[in-house]
């Protein structure tokens, strides 16, 4: 497999966690990074831990104007310049059990963390075509183990899979890889955003909801503190995507943590009923 052409990379949510973690390991390497936020501080905070390559990029992967908008923006830098890499980096966690989860709630996962992501990787590919370049999706080892209360993170992931999948048979012919970085319990805000939205959904629940699920909502929590308890640092994650964008044949997974590799060996030799 040739490698991409040029330094040029793009990544979504990089104001924190993997995101930001990934654009300062790239930007240390030599890469001319676009580091995806929606928030100028961040941007500022970037640019201060960063080199004169590393470039804030406003992008709300939510909001297709934002996206076309950003993509015009890279077009107009790059100049006859293509991306050698797109990191879909940036997501959101809506936990919840289903017999009482707006629906809503399973559209704002999906708006964030699926069609986002399409909507990001065909605003983008032009650039990507150009430079032969790669295409690395974020996904998690919840994309395919589906915990209870995950439902709405997990769906979103499994379909993160599915469309990596597909798409790395589609663009083969020309020589683009796409590969998944699937993380375990990692040291990022995103747990922490989705432990608060959490507390403000139990808020809006109904009794006859607590009275039904207060057990297992308890024995989720319990197992997402010991979760905490064993995360990796987000840098590790960051490795992984440099060699996906990187190595001469890179993987087409990458489970990072010994969690993710666990729960991937026991989803392939236990029956779904010694599973639950």
């Amino acid at each position: 497999m040739a490698l991409p052409l040029g330094r040029n990379v793009l990544i979504t949510g990089a104001s924190t966690g993997i995101g930001r973690a990934t654009a300062l390991l790239l930007d240390r390497r030599g890469f001319r990074v676009f580091a995806g936020v929606r928030r100028n501080q961040d941007g500022d905070s970037l640019r201060s831990d960063g080199s004169d390559r590393l470039q804030p990029l406003s992008i709300d992967v939510a909001d297709p104007a934002s996206i076309e908008a950003a993509a015009k923006q890279v077009e107009q830098e790059l100049g006859d310049e293509g991306l050698a890499g797109l990191v879909n980096n940036a997501g959101i966690a809506v936990v919840g059990f289903q017999e009482f989860l707006d629906v809503a709630e399973l559209r704002r996962q999906f708006d964030v963390n699926v069609f986002g992501l399409a909507e990001v990787t065909r605003a983008f590919f032009p650039a990507i075509r150009k430079s032969r370049g790669r295409i690395v999706n974020v996904s998690s080892n919840g994309g395919y183990v589906a915990l209870p209360a995950f439902g709405p993170y997990s769906s979103s992931k499994f379909a993160v899979e599915a469309l990596s999948d597909a798409l790395r048979r589609e663009v083969k012919p020309w020589g683009i890889d796409v590969a998944l970085i699937e993380p375990g319990a990692i040291e990022t805000e995103i747990w922490g955003k989705g432990e608060a939205y959490a507390d403000q959904l139990r808020a809006q629940y109904p009794a006859e909801a607590i009275d039904l699920y207060g057990d297992l909502m308890r024995r989720v929590e319990a197992n997402a503190a010991q979760s905490a308890k064993r995360a990796i640092p987000a840098e590790r994650v960051a490795e992984a995507i440099e060699h996906a964008l990187t190595a001469a044949r890179p993987r087409t997974r990458y489970r990072v943590g010994t969690d993710a590799k666990i729960s991937r060996f026991l989803s392939w030799v236990l029956p779904d009923r010694a599973l639950d």
